[in-house]
């Protein structure tokens, strides 16, 4: 095996300007400011794309980001009116 061979490819820069300036109509600016990773997930081309989570993935999160108002009070979200 030669040198080239074992390259990996390079990034499909024309291919990736295109969908994020074109596609997603995202400005220069906010393509600039992405990584690939996240220009694949605004596409929908990541490897999760379930987009809901479960009950008990909900609950770590939760869990991990409570939400707080601005007091600094933790809330479960049953107290809030419209829920």
């Amino acid at each position: 095996m030669n040198a080239a061979a074992s390259r990996p490819a390079p990034f499909p820069w024309s291919q990736a300007m295109a969908l994020g300036l074109g596609v997603l109509r995202l400005s220069p600016y906010q393509f600039w400011a992405m990584t690939p990773a996240e220009l694949a997930a605004a596409a929908g081309l990541g490897a999760h794309q379930s987009g809901v989570p479960d009950r008990r993935t909900l609950g770590r999160l939760l869990e991990r980001f409570p939400d707080q108002d601005s007091k600094g009070q933790t809330h479960d979200g049953d107290e809030f009116p419209g829920r």
